[in-house]
């Protein structure tokens, strides 16, 4: 909500923050404009999912184009919860990466494993596997990308 939202605004504002970091929030949609006027421009914002097409009968999903129009310049992609609670497969992250990097947004790319793949000695298998798959996607745009 709006309250909590603005105590994580000002403590980011109190700071301190070290100058050499590039700080991002992620926000859910339907806040994103909100904080974008009320954070410092110092201080990036983040959608937190994106869909990999530009326009189309996509009930409820935002585009990177949509993100770009309200001013927001990153975009969260594969976290945890959408792989697994929504099922998002590593190739449509790649995709979702791939477009929204073509629309000009920097992407927070997520890989890891689940608790049953980590205590199934399946950490790096999945790890490799998920970045692979974005390997393409991103191209040569890695000083857009960064690694969750």
């Amino acid at each position: 909500d709006k309250k909590q939202i603005n105590d994580i605004v000002n403590t980011l504002k109190a700071g301190p923050l070290d100058p050499n970091v590039e700080v991002v929030v992620g926000v859910p949609a339907i806040y994103l404009e909100y904080v974008k006027s009320i954070i410092p421009d110092t201080i990036g914002v983040a959608a937190q999912n994106c869909w990999k097409s530009p326009k189309g009968a996509f009930t409820g999903e935002i585009s990177p184009a949509m993100i770009k129009d309200v001013g927001i310049d990153w975009v969260i992609l594969g976290h945890s919860e959408r792989r697994t609670i929504f099922g998002e497969k590593d190739d449509l992250v790649a995709d979702k990466v791939a477009h929204a990097l073509e629309t000009g947004l920097k992407v927070i790319a997520c890989i890891g494993e689940t608790l049953e793949e980590r205590e199934a000695g399946k950490t790096e298998e999945v790890v490799f596997r998920q970045t692979k798959a974005l390997i393409p996607a991103i191209g040569s745009n890695w000083g857009n990308v960064v690694l969750a």
